[in-house]
């Protein structure tokens, strides 16, 4: 089987905006959501802001009953249910259901099970009380808690699986996603993941001296993709979420459809030929856009925007090299590239999905988002690329094919192609 995939709904909890038209609206104003956090000064942190939505636990109560609800505040299991339920209002679907809907799975990813919940545990097993640790830890704990609650709200009956692939989580969701879809084993899967960045995570890459530390007092500024004062990344925390449909299916229940999915890869470098834990094989990173490009049926000129990984690191001059290398397209033949980290800060495993959200509004409504921060672009990037490239401001038009991309710790590529629905 060889099925068509579209994109049918949206879901999104970001940091510069909770809902697809706060989202939308800061993407084409280049909208930061970064903010300084007096938690993390207090903390001795050198980089002390963060990518943080501005989110009211509350209104979980809208989307699960109170007993669910319990428990859930400050989890990636909250912001997955709010951007998963979100995607599936917005594709026109009705929440109740009798039986299970054998057609529609699940694939929602995280990094990490919920670390206060396991704090918890820690705390009152040394204690001696492991009896006053409620009935509800265990599902917070479990890294798939959030496609669980997921699953069971809408009673979602096709495979549940919770991935994890590290800052690639996200994109190989979306692409496990299809897949299923496209040989035929489901009619429907949401797909997305969910990231909570609470202060034993942050600490834990705030010790590897890979964040953003010059900017603490002007947290708007601290996100710096391509830029040559980048300083490493800013922690963030969200979820993104898609509604993957059988195209026949789509047409044949009058959905909304937002854009193709034509293809993808995902891949690993092995950590070998200069790839790592913490670094990818070029190689390896080459390959998984050449070989997206070559499933989807298209040419490397065909792509009108790259929605790039850029995180701000030392690493953002070889992605555009990587980049060069496997399209063999650089200086003003070079697509436009944006990054949404500069808007946003990096956010881990949910990056893929809520910048894949982002991807698909740009093809929907014709404009590029700006690469906000970028008033001193790095020398060397500009090397392999012109500058007309990296829109600083919104430019308006046609966006038919974009080329999605993450890279992960563990040298795991994943790289996807977005299109027009024609």
């Amino acid at each position: 089987m060889n099925r068509r995939v579209v994109v049918t709904g949206l879901g999104v909890v970001s940091p510069n905006g909770i809902g697809i038209p706060a989202f939308l609206n800061a993407l084409q104003k280049g909208i930061s959501g970064i903010r300084f956090m007096p938690l993390y000064q207090e903390l001795n942190f050198s980089c002390q802001v963060a990518g943080s939505p501005d989110f009211e636990w509350q209104q979980l109560k809208n989307y699960i009953s109170e007993v669910t609800f319990h428990g859930l505040k400050g989890t990636n299991i909250g912001y997955g249910i709010k951007a998963a339920l979100d995607a599936w209002a917005d594709a026109g679907l009705p929440y109740d259901t009798d039986e299970p809907r054998w057609d529609t799975g699940c694939i929602f990813g995280n990094s990490i099970a919920d670390t206060e919940a396991m704090k918890n545990v820690i705390i009152r097993v040394d204690n001696k009380e492991a009896r006053k640790l409620g009935s509800r830890v265990v599902e917070q704990a479990m890294n798939s808690g959030v496609t669980s609650y997921i699953a069971g709200r809408l009673g979602l009956g096709n495979k549940v699986i919770t991935n994890s692939a590290a800052c690639a989580t996200g994109t190989q969701a979306i692409l496990m996603g299809y897949e299923y879809i496209k040989h035929g084993y489901a009619k429907r899967m949401l797909a997305g993941s969910s990231e909570y960045v609470d202060p034993y995570v942050y600490g834990a890459f705030d010790s590897m001296r890979v964040l953003s530390r010059k900017f603490n007092d002007r947290p708007g500024k601290a996100s710096r993709p391509m830029s040559a004062t980048a300083g490493g990344f800013v922690p963030g925390s969200g979820a993104g979420a898609l509604i993957l449909e059988d195209l026949e299916h789509a047409r044949e229940r009058g959905a909304t459809i937002y854009a193709e999915i034509l293809g993808g890869s995902s891949n690993s470098g092995g950590q070998r030929g200069g790839g790592s834990m913490t670094a990818p094989n070029p190689t390896g990173v080459i390959k998984s856009i050449e070989d997206a490009i070559g499933v989807s049926n298209i040419s490397p000129d065909d792509i009108d925007l790259i929605s790039g990984h850029l995180t701000a690191t030392m690493a953002d001059r070889q992605e555009i090299q990587n980049w060069s290398t496997a399209l063999q397209r650089g200086g003003k033949d070079f697509p436009l590239i944006n990054s949404l980290k500069s808007m946003i800060g990096h956010c881990l495993s949910a990056a893929g999905s809520i910048e894949s959200v982002a991807a698909i509004l740009q093809i929907k409504y014709n404009f590029a988002h700006p690469n906000i921060n970028l008033d001193d672009p790095n020398p060397g990037i500009l090397d392999i690329i012109d500058m007309e490239c990296l829109p600083e401001t919104q430019v308006n038009k046609d966006i038919n094919i974009l080329a999605k991309a993450n890279f992960g710790f563990g040298d795991v590529n994943t790289c996807l192609i977005f299109s027009k629905y024609k």
